[in-house]
């Protein structure tokens, strides 16, 4: 049938077989007077793909399933009530593309924890369609959740920042970071790289937490003052009372000793998680929270505001996230999401791209 119908998708159709990614075409919701229409140009791989298409974090996902939530392209049809947008725009859009916009939630900037929310794929919209992701030539999105790119980010540079980035900036700024603060970022991959990148640019002192020391050279790079590696014998006694912050991107918290990191926590400090493990938290007694006061957490996305502020953060301050680029195709998404799920060498995102040479050029 083909787009404005449809959207051409490369699609997990089982989750036995993950990688495995069919080019079909998918059904796109009804077109609204508050939507616009986005012409993929670009989608970063993210871990949530992959944790979403093994059914590591739910096994009864919507088959066939389009995934990629960090998209950018050009909008080539926007409804009549759309101010924000015009065609020709490049646009891009992360984990949400929809919410009902008049709860007590949305009313305070909270969309991304409205009840009614509708990530970006593989949820379903009022109308019934299930929502289908990046890796495929259109998207259909709700205005409010599609953002200008400023002429500054490259467009595989800036397709990242969608989710892993408004992810880690996010709580950064609910939780305070800024200058005099001390930021532990845990675990540096696609969402921990970032978390260096924000935590420098807001002025904080930032250290990489990891338990790989191959990666000291890396952090050191991005900005770290100081690489701390958690494999160390007692690693974190010279660290007792430190840390403001430890954002956690690592998606392994299931196996840490959290009493460890807790104890590097000022008094009152935050351990909060982004990086989420299909794996059950170890189990806490609430006395480990007692030798700091300290505070556990974790958050999604952001809003609206926040992934603005960010946008234009990074475009004064020149901020660009690592990446590197594969060639969207049923092989090269399947080598991006293999090479996540193994962590074989990324350093630190993919995106997809070159979609024209596959998708045609679309109006």
């Amino acid at each position: 049938m083909g787009y404005p119908d449809t959207t051409d998708a490369f699609a997990v159709t089982d989750i036995k077989k993950w990688s495995e990614f069919t080019r079909k075409d998918l059904p796109l919701k009804k077109f609204e007077e508050d939507d616009v229409d986005i012409a993929v140009d670009a989608c970063g791989v993210c871990a949530s793909d992959v944790h979403t298409i093994t059914g590591g974090w739910r096994e009864d996902i919507p088959l066939p399933l389009c995934v990629g939530h960090e998209i950018i392209g050009k909008v080539i049809k926007v409804g009549s009530k759309v101010k924000n947008l015009k065609v020709g725009d490049r646009a891009g859009v992360g984990a949400q593309v929809g919410a009902d916009l008049t709860c007590n939630n949305c009313k305070a900037d909270q969309e991304n924890y409205c009840p009614n929310k509708v990530d970006t794929y593989g949820d379903p919209h009022p109308d019934g369609t299930i929502a289908q992701g990046g890796y495929s030539s259109h998207v259909r999105v709700h205005n409010y959740f599609a953002f200008k790119i400023p002429d500054v980010l490259e467009t595989s540079i800036a397709a990242p920042m969608l989710c892993a980035g408004l992810t880690t900036y996010s709580p950064l700024k609910r939780l305070g970071c800024g200058k005099g603060k001390k930021v532990g970022i845990i675990g540096l991959g696609g969402l921990g790289h970032f978390g260096v990148l924000w935590a420098n640019a807001l002025g904080a002192e930032t250290y990489v937490l990891s338990h790989t020391p191959g990666k000291e050279d890396n952090a050191l790079k991005l900005g770290a003052k100081e690489f701390i590696c958690t494999n160390d014998k007692d690693w974190h006694k010279p660290y007792a009372f430190t840390f403001d912050i430890l954002l956690n991107c690592a998606d392994a918290t299931d196996k840490f000793n959290l009493p460890d990191y807790f104890g590097t926590l000022k008094p009152n400090g935050f351990f909060h998680m982004v990086g989420l493990p299909d794996k059950p938290l170890p189990s806490l007694n609430a006395q480990d929270f007692l030798p700091s006061g300290c505070y556990i957490g974790a958050s999604n996305i952001g809003n609206r505001p926040e992934m603005e502020e960010m946008l234009e953060l990074a475009s004064k301050q020149k901020i660009t996230s690592w990446v590197q680029t594969i060639d969207i195709s049923e092989k090269g998404c399947k080598e991006a999401v293999e090479r996540v799920y193994n962590n074989d060498n990324v350093r630190f995102r993919f995106t997809l791209v070159n979609y024209d040479s596959i998708f045609g050029k679309r109006a």
